[in-house]
């Protein structure tokens, strides 16, 4: 197949497949015409990039996956560098869901602090309105403006 059913099929962009042919993931033969042709495996070897950066793998870190499928194996994950990428990812995605926790505790306590604040600054009256805010009440013609 040429470089636009292969794009097609694969849901991208001649433009990437290039790009992945220029970072040695994809290799292109060539017809007697020159025009690149392609074959099911590279289709197995673009979804397999693909899936990866769905899930936030950079574009290098599926090479070990790519020469994985080229090796023949059914699964571009099945080998040991394969398996050492997704351990790092998961390391690195832990270490982030840590960090996001914290995060999330410390905006919890914020937000826990700023409606104590409001309602001792405000008892039992209506919720303070932000400056920002637009005015209630139905629009007049200066504020549609």
């Amino acid at each position: 197949m040429r470089i636009g059913e292969l794009a097609s099929r694969a849901g991208t962009t001649t433009r990437t497949l290039r790009y992945y042919e220029s970072r040695g993931l994809l290799a292109a033969r060539r017809a007697d015409n020159g025009y690149r042709t392609y074959d099911e495996d590279d289709l197995r070897l673009i979804q397999q990039i693909k899936t990866l950066q769905d899930f936030g793998f950079e574009l290098e870190e599926t090479r070990p996956f790519v020469e994985c499928l080229r090796a023949g194996h059914p699964a571009g994950d099945t080998c040991p560098a394969s398996l050492a990428v997704y351990r790092r990812k998961l390391t690195d995605l832990d270490a982030l869901i840590g960090e996001l926790t914290a995060v999330r505790a410390q905006v919890g306590e914020e937000l826990a602090r700023a409606e104590l604040m409001a309602s001792a600054q405000n008892p039992g009256g209506p919720e303070p309105r932000c400056e920002l805010s637009p005015p209630a009440g139905p629009p007049t013609e200066e504020r549609t403006r």
